[in-house]
């Protein structure tokens, strides 16, 4: 029997992220016979396999594992899961993430047939009530209009728009792509409130703010693809202080080098008062522990150089201007 539905899971060295999202993918009230989950590790896994293996009875046996030879990020790992897919319609969702017990039952009950549809559900990403700013950052997933977090879209769709854009190596923006492409041809996106997806918060390491520059190696593809839609939803209006933090930095080192003390007092003080007002942007409404506040200070001296590297980074990679 054909399943309807088809779940897959991009995965990575996370089993005990994993174990959480099957379980839960396990305790769906839908009947086993109407969909699989399909597991794809981007590079093989042993530990993902045996997990895999292991909760195979479960599902009745329709929960496949998957594997690329080589890592080639998440968006490479959704098309392998859902070209190998036989429903016409797929859900994605992360290993980090705990569907609703009824998440595909309102997926299916919502679907009429039609093979040009495309859903979006809900995210909750639970927080404290002074989340750190990594949480805080996390939470915004909530507002998203659509991420690969809790979506399903029709097979014939995937095809349509070509699937994911297997260049965001990295687990950032490839949902935004597949978003934009979805817009640019007129694709409805049903919104479904009530297919819920529940996301925590990771435990993060000190500083992982900073490497999250990275990711915006990314932002410069997305623009030279989209570059109205990137205005229009995505352009952070923090670049301008990034680029006048540098401006100032730059400025105080040439006047330090040239001697001129009093161009060298001004850039200084022009420059803490910014940095100054970076820093109280990101503590707004967080945690205010010796800890997290010493982690926002130290950080938010180095973020808006990096940003401004990766970005430039990213422009020269994929032959854009951006600023």
């Amino acid at each position: 029997m054909m399943k309807k539905i088809s779940v897959v899971i991009p995965t990575y060295k996370r089993p005990q992220l994993l174990i959480k999202c099957l379980h839960a993918l396990h305790q769906q009230v839908l009947e086993k016979k109407y969909y699989e989950v399909i597991v794809v590790s981007d590079g093989f896994d042993a530990a993902t396999k045996k997990l895999v293996h292991e909760m195979q009875h479960l599902f009745q046996d329709h929960l496949v594992y998957l594997h690329h030879e080589v890592r080639k990020g998440p968006a490479a790992a959704r098309n392998l899961g859902w070209l190998f897919s036989s429903s016409p319609l797929i859900a994605f969702t992360d290993d980090d993430c705990i569907p609703d017990e009824r998440w595909l039952l309102e997926i299916l009950t919502h679907h009429d047939g039609k093979s040009d549809l495309v859903y979006s559900g809900t995210v909750i990403v639970p927080t404290a009530r002074k989340p750190t700013d990594y949480e805080k950052n996390t939470a915004q997933l909530e507002q998203a209009e659509f991420i690969t977090a809790n979506c399903a879209c029709t097979k014939k769709v995937l095809y349509q728009v070509g699937g994911f854009d297997e260049r965001y190596k990295m687990a950032w923006r490839e949902d935004s792509d597949l978003h934009f492409k979805l817009l640019q041809q007129r694709i409805p996106i049903i919104k479904l409130p009530k297919a819920v997806v529940i996301h925590p918060v990771r435990r993060a390491k000190w500083g992982v703010s900073v490497k999250e520059q990275k990711k915006g190696i990314y932002n410069a593809l997305l623009f030279k693809k989209f570059p109205t839609l990137y205005r229009s939803k995505i352009a952070s209006r923090t670049s301008l202080l990034y680029y006048t933090l540098l401006v100032l930095l730059l400025i105080m080192i040439y006047s330090t080098i040239v001697r001129m003390p009093l161009l060298q007092w001004y850039s200084t003080i022009f420059w803490v008062c910014l940095t100054m007002a970076f820093i109280m942007l990101r503590l707004r409404g967080t945690r205010r522990s010796l800890g997290h506040v010493t982690e926002i200070v130290v950080t938010s001296i180095v973020i808006p150089y990096l940003s401004i590297f990766w970005k430039i980074y990213g422009a020269i990679k994929f032959r854009v201007f951006m600023i």
